[in-house]
């Protein structure tokens, strides 16, 4: 696989990188979940000739095409693979289809213990389409920004396994986790060794950073997140590559959507950077896992609520404001210290963009991201 050692371009921007690190940064760094998405009209003009999601996910040069979109259009900090949290289970033949206009299905749910005990980690020859995209897209991104690798979490892949697509209560998955839970912990244990496989095949095809998204972890009651959700992203966060095929370290960021008031529990993870949604107040959050100048702690991710996007450019940056200071004061390093950590903030929304947003309010946010956080670095 280190093939590729020598083809891929320096970074000019690593801003993104150097936050996830807790190093200091000249802005603090913006991209957003679902950049590359239905918002765009250059990407619905992509998945028409696709011809569908499975369609353009599976096509190199369209997945290629469609992340390097948003960065077009706006000077983001890190470019993230275009592809769905669910190609896992997919390559595990539970077969996925997208209707357009409708969410995920799988044609064959997990729902006894006959389909439970059939599963198994997945060839990842299988998601060869998902390995090669990361190659072609950080060739192509010629070390503009990083590219961010991700998956979703055991949990949220065995409610989309078991329910069979989006739930509203979440009733079957949550009724084979209190009736069997030895089933639930046995499809979380291989849920989790294929998604560490996976992650690592990105590492290995060139992802810079990778994500776990654990989007329907706050679904939990508390005790069944820690037990059914934290312990199976701990177990695949212990199988990662620390470092890239460049030999650089890839951080490690885990979302929770929901997860704020599991944060104690979350800061013990092994992993660099923790996402919070627009519930979370960041300035509590920095105090509770930030960490202090030179000593441990995590990066912070987020958490401006997507719906934001709606106001009017001004209301943008007023709220976009808002958050950077609820952050604080940035985490400035010494001159002859350039690496020394401290809390370091990623600008995020809470969660994915909405395909309603209008592209020229990103605009907006995203400038009003940096030239804000610039400002506050110069106080």
């Amino acid at each position: 696989m280190n093939t590729f050692t020598h083809s891929f371009a320096p970074l000019q921007n690593d801003t993104f990188l150097r936050a996830c690190l807790r190093q200091a940064t000249p802005h603090t760094p913006v991209w957003l979940m679902r950049q590359a998405g239905r918002y765009l009209p250059e990407y619905r003009a992509t998945r028409a000739k696709a011809g569908s999601f499975m369609g353009l996910a599976t096509n190199t040069d369209y997945a290629t095409e469609v992340t390097l979109q948003p960065l077009e259009r706006y000077p983001l900090d890190a470019a993230i693979l275009f592809s769905d949290i669910l190609t896992v289970p997919d390559a595990m033949g539970l077969g996925l289809s997208f209707a357009l206009g409708e969410g995920p299905k799988f044609a064959h749910p997990v729902r006894d213990e006959a389909a439970v005990m059939k599963l198994a980690v997945p060839d990842m020859d299988k998601l060869r389409y998902v390995f090669d995209a990361v190659t072609s897209i950080r060739k192509a991104l010629n070390g503009r920004v990083p590219l961010i690798g991700f998956s979703g979490s055991p949990w949220t892949l065995s409610c989309y396994m078991v329910e069979g697509a989006g739930s509203d209560d979440y009733r079957l998955v949550k009724s084979m986790l209190y009736s069997r839970p030895d089933l639930m912990h046995h499809m979380l244990q291989v849920n989790a060794d294929a998604v560490a496989s996976y992650l690592n095949a990105q590492i290995d095809a060139g992802a810079q950073a990778v994500m776990i998204f654990d989007s329907w972890g706050g679904v939990l009651a508390d005790g069944a997140f820690q037990a059914f959700s934290l312990a199976y992203t701990r177990r695949v966060l212990a199988q990662l590559k620390r470092h890239g095929v460049d030999g650089q370290v890839v951080p490690r960021l885990v979302f929770t959507k929901g997860g704020a008031l599991w944060l104690d529990d979350m800061g013990t993870l092994d992993c660099e950077v923790l996402g919070l949604d627009w519930t979370a107040n960041l300035g509590r959050a920095r105090a509770q896992v930030g960490g202090t100048v030179g000593g441990p702690g995590k990066a912070l991710q987020g958490n401006i609520d997507p719906n934001v996007l709606f106001a009017p450019p001004a209301q943008i940056e007023a709220e976009v404001i808002k958050v950077l200071n609820s952050f604080g004061t940035p985490h400035r390093a010494p001159a002859d210290q350039p690496d020394l950590t401290g809390p370091t903030h990623i600008f995020n929304l809470g969660h994915g963009i909405n395909q309603h947003t209008p592209p020229e309010h990103v605009t907006a946010l995203v400038q009003a991201v940096h030239s804000h956080s610039q400002k506050m670095r110069s106080l």
